[in-house]
């Protein structure tokens, strides 16, 4: 039985403004479009063909949306609007992981994180044509340095969410976590980071002949990424500057908090692609960390999980 319907809330995250073409617009207004077309000024075939097919690929598409909310609401009962610019895939899943009741994972207790960068810095020269985030454009701070306070910022942070004892609490604490500017951008420094570092792992693996995740093969089988180097250049590089993360991108990030990260592609309902999981057999103990994709661009929260019982 469905929980209900889903429903907005607000808050940070409530901040989308959507200006999108033909696919957002309400189906009446592209039929007056076309009473306008014929009665002031005639139309021609062709014109009107292009406004049935955007009328009849908008029900489609409205359709096919309806459909998969209404599958998510068996589960959810309200969705948390994510902001959607170029860092909404980190923000959605990051947020997602932290304000989960539970311990800090034990990747992020390990003592040698902080002295990733230096290492990795000094093994792989290329490393400093790293681009920090929009928030520290125009400084001048030490990359090594910069990465670190990142690295420390993402431990300190989650471990103090992990005292708290109640849910409420860790999200209101997330809350205001996401609304600090500062803070949050060096967060998506971290975590951008730590997937350079998994990519370089898993190149390493892969020409040393060792067996790695399939999705690494399509990772360095693009002409954009053929190796670590180039991954971040032309990939890492954009994320919150001129893009986001594409999918196979989303498995390295999946990789480098070491979460799963299953996403409700509602452009996908009714197909084998309509729950996608990232990465497609995860280890079991890995927490899992729920979003809903409205276009394999913009990422939003489903919240309030509804209780099963049985009696």
């Amino acid at each position: 039985k469905a929980c209900g319907t889903l429903q907005n809330i607000g808050g940070w995250l409530n901040v989308e403004v959507r200006d999108e073409e033909d696919m957002y617009r309400a189906a009446d207004e592209i039929e007056k479009e076309k009473e306008l077309l014929i009665h002031e000024r005639g139309a021609s075939g062709m014109e009107l063909f292009m406004l049935s097919e955007a009328s009849d690929h908008h029900l489609k598409f409205f359709d096919t949306f309806s459909q998969g909310y209404e599958e998510v609401s068996q589960k959810f009962t309200s969705i948390r609007r994510v902001r959607g610019d170029n860092y909404c895939a980190l923000r959605a899943t990051l947020f997602q992981a932290m304000s989960q009741l539970a311990a800090l994972p034990l990747w992020l207790q390990d003592p040698e994180l902080t002295l990733l960068p230096e290492k990795l810095i000094h093994k792989y020269s290329w490393i400093k044509q790293w681009k920090l985030g929009l928030k520290f454009d125009g400084k001048n701070e030490d990359l090594v340095e910069k990465i670190k306070e990142s690295l420390t910022l993402l431990r300190k942070k989650w471990a103090s969410l992990a005292e708290m004892r109640t849910a409420e609490a860790r999200q209101m604490a997330c809350d205001e976590l996401f609304t600090n500017e500062e803070e949050e951008y060096c967060l998506y420094e971290a975590v951008k980071f730590l997937m350079l570092n998994r990519a370089i792992e898993l190149y390493d693996d892969k020409e040393k002949g060792k067996e790695v995740p399939f999705f690494s093969v399509l990772l360095f089988a693009r002409d954009t990424s053929n190796d670590p180097g180039q991954l971040l250049r032309n990939h890492l590089n954009q994320v919150g500057h001129t893009g986001g993360l594409e999918q196979v991108e989303m498995f390295l990030l999946a990789y480098a908090v070491r979460h799963t990260i299953q996403v409700y592609r509602l452009s996908k309902y009714n197909t084998e692609e309509f729950i996608t999981v990232y990465p497609t057999d995860p280890p079991k103990d890995w927490p899992v960390v729920t979003l809903i994709a409205e276009d394999d661009r913009h990422y939003n929260i489903p919240v309030r999980v509804c209780e099963e019982t049985s009696l």
